[in-house]
């Protein structure tokens, strides 16, 4: 199975964002390739073997476009986190930063 997603990584703009805009576009394309082939001539046999073919290749980038959306929610978090983190300041205790009270 060939696709074009390995074009996409000469880019120079190669972010999450303007990958999973790729992929998008790419499943645009195939699906309506596949709604293509059901219209078009050929045999039922041969309209079967490219259908399949269509939709393996669908399967895969959705894959791809599911693992970016993950990567692109982690990087998120983290970056929510790091905020966080630093808007505390002092007020976020730590192991070395512990102060014992007794009474």
């Amino acid at each position: 199975m060939q696709t074009s997603s390995s074009s996409g990584s000469s880019s120079s703009d190669n972010s999450i964002a303007s990958q999973i805009s790729r992929l998008t576009s790419q499943i645009t394309k195939l699906t309506q390739q596949l709604k293509d082939v059901a219209n078009g001539s050929g045999t039922a046999e041969d309209k079967k073997k490219q259908q399949d073919l269509l939709q393996a290749q669908i399967k895969m980038l959705q894959a791809q476009l599911a693992q970016l959306q993950r990567q692109q929610a982690e990087e998120a978090q983290k970056k929510q986190e790091q905020k966080q983190g630093k808007a505390e300041g002092v007020n976020s205790p730590s192991a070395e930063h512990q102060i014992d009270i007794y009474i």
